[in-house]
């Protein structure tokens, strides 16, 4: 069975380290990125399997990283998780807004992290 890869975009090195630790334990493969631009070139190259997305980064922010995302044809059809520490109810109306699957709040549960993940990588029923 083929690794899943995932693309985890955070500026902060230790929430991006605790994401990697906590997935590759579970068997996933992860490549970081720290800024809004890198995540795009990553995202473009590496055609990760789901993107975990940080909605402050230090050069765009996170709403306009997904907008960029999703006009890439390549990427339209890949998960895009918002990861935020945002109130709940801003972290949902960026999530509708531009085109994210969901969000989990920060800091991140590390006994649930994988599985939440695991969660947004199931095919809908309507798939």
């Amino acid at each position: 069975m083929a690794k899943v890869l995932v693309l985890v975009i955070e500026d902060m090195l230790d929430n991006a380290e605790l994401a990697r630790k906590v997935l590759t334990a579970r068997g996933y493969e992860v490549i970081l990125a720290y800024d809004a631009e890198s995540g795009l070139k990553t995202a473009i190259e590496q055609h990760p399997d789901i993107i975990l997305l940080d909605l402050g980064l230090p050069d765009y922010d996170g709403q306009t990283l997904a907008g960029w995302l999703r006009d890439e044809p390549s990427l339209t059809k890949i998960p895009i998780v918002a990861v935020t520490a945002w109130p709940p109810e801003t972290a949902r109306q960026m999530v509708e807004s531009y085109g994210c699957n969901g969000c989990i709040s920060k800091p991140i549960d590390v006994a649930n992290f994988a599985d939440q993940i695991a969660a947004f990588l199931k095919p809908s029923p309507a798939s």
